[in-house]
């Protein structure tokens, strides 16, 4: 993003009111400029927002399930409460969004959420790891370093690879997890939920794993990345 202005009019301003949102021909909206607006409550399932500008739009309880949002820019959005399950976001621009409590099961999420909020968020069996079978464009997974995840239903999520630094993950489900790869460099797992989650590989430099109760029942954690340097009861 070094070369983007993001205070230029076209990552900062709208083309389109709400009502020609809403009254949007097959809910088609790819390429769209929409920062900034109040889409509170929209009903948006389903729709091409393909490479849309959704920057600081305000999108709180919105319907958005199985919507396209594959390289859309929502830096600084509020999907708080949304509806985004089954949703793509492939590529998708998110740093710093608020998704706390929204939808997100069974969702693909290979974006940026770096400083997101997802706390108490629904992110059971979302997809957010690499696919090694799929990476002409470089490793495309999910990067949540310093996000907040905390009280998150991560129950069998795809983790694999995803970049999880620093993350809030307290009192976070992780059961049946794949953790396989992941970055949990400095993260914070205390009280999370474990069973059935997998780490092999996973690197755990920093990690805290205190308070964990089903901590036993985690699998491969034996052979994670620098255990020995995790932060343990």
């Amino acid at each position: 993003m070094r070369y983007l202005d993001l205070t230029s009019p076209a990552m900062t301003e709208a083309e389109m009111t709400r009502a020609e949102v809403e009254a949007a021909p097959g809910r088609s909206l790819g390429g769209r400029h929409l920062s900034g607006l109040d889409l509170s409550g929209i009903d948006l399932a389903g729709a091409d927002l393909r490479a849309a500008v959704l920057n600081r739009t305000k999108l709180v309880g919105a319907h958005l399930a199985g919507a396209v949002l594959d390289q859309a820019w929502a830096l600084g959005a509020d999907f708080s409460g949304a509806d985004l399950s089954g949703a793509s976001l492939f590529g998708t621009q998110a740093i710093g969004a608020n998704f706390e409590g929204a939808n997100l099961h069974a969702a693909r999420i290979a974006g940026d959420l770096t400083n997101a909020g997802l706390s108490h968020a629904d992110l059971s069996g979302a997809r957010l790891g690499a696919d090694m079978r799929n990476q002409s464009m470089g490793l495309m997974r999910a990067i949540l370093k310093s996000a907040v995840l905390s009280g998150a239903d991560l129950s069998g999520a795809d983790l694999s690879r995803v970049d999880l630094e620093f993350a809030d993950l307290r009192a976070a489900d992780l059961r049946g997890a794949d953790l396989r790869g992941a970055q949990l460099g400095g993260a914070d797992l205390t009280g999370a939920k474990l069973a059935g989650a997998r780490f092999a590989d996973a690197d755990l430099t920093s990690t805290t794993l205190r308070g964990i109760a089903d901590i036993g029942e985690a699998i491969g954690l034996d052979q994670a990345r620098n255990l020995d340097r995790a932060l343990r009861d």
